[in-house]
């Protein structure tokens, strides 16, 4: 089977811009899988994903686009593969489970080189798919002492992302900035609404009637990153809090695992503060 790879162009619209990329790529005699444009109405942004497969001199392709395009376009060339991700957890099971049966039985592009987590009661889950697991403990350190412990561990498996299944720490700028465009965290609200702790709680004492959960990249301001996947389940009078929360970790895993699906595809483009996903 011949290499396929992922193309990612994002730019300032102009004339011509699919016309140039296609024809630089016939000229390659590569095949085109698949093309997918938008520019942004507003912005007048101009953003490309296109799947080829053949061979040829990858770092040459991207100068030649780089010259045929606008100034300061981002061009950026993947090739299809499982991409390798660590996950950050604490106690809570849901999400990371389904994440660990989702990539042992191939549903997801991707495998989960480590698991790292600041409280144990998730080492005996992580065993048994035969994923290293990693304690690092909290307790009497300060908040980036340990998340730059958890930092060199996350360095020796090289991962292309990072993903925080319920992991229930506040991570630092300087973490976050080591790690940009590559963190993605499940929070359980439908975002911009209940940020913060105790989402669901907030939820309840505000009476909605359809709670949610948001996957989103993690930047330097609490639960503001670029949103990737949301979704929504109807709630009711009866349901306290706590049976909202119940009612909610199928839809945080479901979320969670549709962002991880699109991010390690190559279908996400970070733009700002939003995100462009081609399906």
């Amino acid at each position: 089977m011949k290499q396929q790879h992922i193309l990612l162009t994002d730019c300032q619209d102009s004339k011509g811009l699919v016309s140039s990329i296609s024809t630089e790529l016939y000229n390659r005699e590569v095949n085109i899988l698949s093309n997918r444009e938008f520019v942004d109405p507003v912005t007048g942004h101009f953003f490309m994903r296109t799947a080829f497969e053949g061979s040829t001199d990858n770092s040459n392709l991207l100068a030649v686009l780089k010259n045929l395009l606008p100034e300061n376009a981002n061009v950026r060339l993947a090739t299809k593969r499982k991409k390798r991700i660590v996950v950050l957890a604490t106690k809570e099971p849901h999400c990371l489970g389904d994440l660990l049966i989702r990539t042992q039985y191939n549903d997801l592009n991707a495998t989960i080189e480590a698991v790292i987590a600041n409280r144990a009661a998730l080492g005996p889950l992580v065993e048994k798919f035969k994923v290293p697991f990693h304690l690092v403990s909290h307790q009497n350190k300060d908040r980036v002492e340990h998340a730059m412990e958890i930092s060199d561990i996350i360095d020796s498996y090289a991962p292309d992302y990072i993903v925080l299944a319920k992991y229930m720490r506040i991570l630092p700028q300087e973490f976050v900035n080591k790690f940009n465009n590559k963190i993605i965290n499940i929070h359980h609200s439908f975002l911009p609404a209940f940020i913060g702790a105790s989402p669901y709680k907030q939820a309840y004492e505000r009476g909605v009637k359809i709670i949610g959960a948001t996957a989103h990249f993690v930047t330097g301001d609490l639960d503001m990153g670029p949103i990737i996947e949301q979704d929504v389940i109807s709630t009711n009078h009866r349901m306290t809090s706590k049976l909202m929360a119940k009612a909610g970790m199928d839809v945080e895993k479901i979320v969670l695992a549709r962002a991880v699906s699109k991010v390690v595809d190559d279908r996400v483009f970070v733009s700002g503060n939003k995100t462009v996903i081609f399906d």
